[in-house]
């Protein structure tokens, strides 16, 4: 009965976490393929597909430029497929494409010139950027962020930030020389680096400068996880609003919070390879489904802003000069550049078998994290103990 009671569980959490995933994932990479298609177009590339999904179709209709939109079984994804095209991944068919025409060549994407080809390739992680600002300013100006001084209420005993002597009643105005105007600013500056920062402050009517290293602590969120975050020690003192922004300024703000969730990504990855972070924390995309559902209590706001920081996530994650990936794309572009003529199809098709395997061992090595952390593994194991 208990195994028959976690199995039906599972089946509610299941229907909880794949809907707000399906609704986050299919918005994100529909905004990605748009942007490849969108500059295609513009450049008039013929395209065949327009596909959210891998797979088999599911149903589509085709336009009146010949393209098929479609949706399909396995929505992990989704690509936009050019005319003379092997594959999803726009590895060339060689013999299709020597077989056609002179005057055909014009409309396929292949036999474009260089800098439309890497705009073409370039404009799918760009549209990901784009719609993450224009979902944190829209946000930021129909909701609102929260605002708070940046006045230290507490400081933790043993931390970092009373080794470096800060004190109750502190207002931070600047860190490493850049101004501080909440104390969510000092949130954001302290949680990307493990580096000494040199902290401007306030101090009953005087000014002095304090030094401090953050240290990264483990903090367990309402629903059991455990993030690994740098920390000062510091704790909140001062009053907190809610401010709507106007437009103008709501796009800059949406400007430099995508900024800032690329530099925090660098960071994570910098400490990673220093071996300061573990590589527990990637997740994949039972991960990022338990995420979706998770976040989703909170309301729909809070699921568009997960929806914007993901989406700066997969565009930075496409730009990594990996083959199949655009980055990887724009690599063979840039080289091309300098030596004057594409790279030789063997050197490019061992370099797509390259990238293909290191996607996937990212990929299961981050499913394999998110197995671990529901604890899949030890419940399997207890079933047949």
């Amino acid at each position: 009965m208990e195994l028959l009671a976690g199995i039906g569980g599972f089946g509610e959490s299941l229907w909880s976490y794949l809907i707000p995933f399906l609704f986050v994932l299919t918005i994100v990479v529909f905004f990605h393929e748009l942007g490849h298609f969108s500059v295609a177009r513009w450049f008039g590339v013929k395209v065949d597909v327009f596909s959210i999904g891998f797979g088999r179709e599911i149903f589509g209709w085709n336009d009146r430029h010949g393209t098929r939109w479609k949706v399909s079984w396995v929505p992990l994804g989704g690509y936009v497929k050019f005319a003379g095209d092997e594959n999803a991944a726009s590895v060339p068919d060689r013999e299709k494409l020597d077989a056609i025409p002179e005057d055909q060549k014009a409309d396929l994407f292949h036999f474009k010139p260089l800098h439309q080809r890497a705009a073409v390739v370039a404009a799918g992680p760009i549209a990901n950027f784009i719609l993450a600002i224009v979902i944190f300013a829209s946000v930021f100006t129909f909701v609102g962020r929260q605002i708070s001084t940046p006045l230290v209420g507490g400081v933790v005993d043993g931390s970092p930030a009373a080794a470096a002597g800060f004190m109750a009643g502190d207002r931070i105005v600047s860190i490493d020389r850049k101004r501080v105007d909440s104390f969510e600013d000092i949130q954001r500056y302290v949680s990307t680096t493990t580096s000494t920062m040199t902290f401007g402050v306030e101090r009953d009517g005087g000014q002095l400068t304090l030094t401090a290293t953050p240290q990264v602590n483990e903090i367990t969120d309402r629903f059991g996880n455990v993030h690994r975050v740098p920390q000062l020690g510091i704790q909140h003192g001062g009053t907190t609003e809610v401010v709507r922004s106007n437009p103008v300024a709501a796009i800059w703000q949406g400007v430099k919070q995508t900024g800032f969730i690329v530099e925090q990504t660098f960071a994570y990855i910098g400490r990673m390879i220093t071996g300061r972070e573990s590589a527990d924390q990637l997740r994949g995309p039972i991960g990022i489904a338990e995420t979706s559902g998770q976040i989703a209590t909170f309301g729909i706001v809070a699921l568009l802003m997960l929806t914007g920081l993901l989406s700066v996530s997969i565009g930075l994650l496409n730009l990594f000069p990996v083959p199949l990936l655009d980055g990887g794309h724009l690599l063979y572009y840039a080289v091309e550049a300098v030596r004057g003529r594409p790279l030789g199809e063997e050197a490019q098709e061992y370099g797509f078998r390259i990238g293909l395997a290191l996607v996937m061992t990212l990929m299961i090595f981050a499913t394999w994290n998110d197995l671990s952390r529901l604890q899949v593994f030890s419940f399997l194991g207890g079933l047949f103990s």
